[in-house]
């Protein structure tokens, strides 16, 4: 079971920094992970928001920047503008409380936004010094926001994995997205040749009308074989636990093994367990009794260990 660093070591340190990623690296995860958006000139950066207000001090340099409903966009900015905000823990935009208490005190470090190319040139090069090879996920965010703002990100996104080489079916790299047309649009209309993950969360998303429920059922696993080499589901889909402690296996993980699909479940947080679940070491086994081909995890150190124990 592979550990995918969620954010990079987003558990200990500001999500998407290069600390995160550089402390991931050394504890040893498999993958490394990168959500993307767009820039104003086009460059995708690491950030898991299309919003920036959540992370960065945005609102203390750039006042009057902010659109008609009070949010600032990382696409109403440069790259340069984007690298003289100082990127802070997790935080909600409109108290300033931190999303988790327990996790690096909000507002404090001098941490930076990343561009894509810079953070995969980062992860090559200690590769290379360390001589242990970590692979890069990246998530291509909200591409039918995108295009309506006049922006075909993913067709950027990938641009730029093929100039950097991770654009085929052997490259260290899966590509992921949450809407379905754009996954198929990808594999089909843009010729991407790599590995491609559909991920999949509960309900149906308005804006790119992906349907989850039924992509998540046998039947949309089976549409997706030909498309995807797997799925990210949210944990639920995986596993839940009633009020005793008790597992409930779903059989999404044994669908889409029936149809070739390797499985990616997000997320595990050592500090924000599943609803009833008794321990870290309860929803690692219950991944690796289903079989499950790899996890995001945000604490990667400490599920490697667990995975580790089962795979002397």
């Amino acid at each position: 079971m592979i550990v995918i660093a969620h954010r990079g070591a987003s558990g200990y340190v500001p999500e998407h920094t290069l600390t995160a990623k550089a402390m991931a690296h050394a504890m040893g995860a498999n993958y490394l992970e990168q959500d993307l958006v767009a820039s104003k000139d086009g460059v995708p950066v690491v950030l898991h928001d299309i919003h920036i207000d959540t992370v960065t001090d945005v609102k203390k340099r750039f006042p009057n920047r902010s659109r008609g409903d009070g949010r600032y966009y990382a696409i109403d900015f440069t790259v340069e503008e984007l690298k003289t905000l100082r990127v802070f823990e997790r935080f909600d935009h409109r108290t300033g409380k931190a999303i988790f208490p327990t996790r690096f005190p909000t507002g404090e470090g001098d941490f930076r936004i990343l561009t894509f190319e810079e953070e995969v040139r980062f992860i090559e090069n200690v590769n290379g010094s360390t001589g242990r090879a970590a692979g890069i996920y990246p998530e291509i965010k909200q591409p039918a926001w995108h295009r309506e703002q006049g922006c075909d990100f993913s067709s950027i996104v990938l641009k730029v994995l093929r100039e950097l080489g991770y654009d085929q079916p052997e490259s260290s790299c899966f590509l992921q997205c949450f809407d379905e047309f754009e996954v198929k649009r990808i594999r089909s209309e843009l010729g991407f040749r790599g590995k491609l993950i559909q991920l999949i969360y509960r309900g149906h998303d308005e804006r790119s009308g992906s349907d989850y429920n039924r992509m998540g059922s046998a039947e949309g696993l089976t549409d997706l074989k030909d498309i995807v080499d797997g799925v990210g589901p949210s944990m639920d889909w995986i596993v839940t636990w009633n009020e005793k402690g008790e597992r409930s296996l779903g059989s999404l993980v044994a669908d889409a093994h029936a149809n070739g699909l390797a499985v990616h479940p997000w997320t595990i947080r050592t500090d924000a367990l599943p609803e009833n679940c008794p321990s870290l070491e309860a929803l690692v086994a219950a991944l690796r009794d289903q079989s499950v081909e790899g996890v995001f995890a945000d604490q990667p150190d400490r599920v490697l260990a667990l995975v580790k124990q089962s795979n002397p």
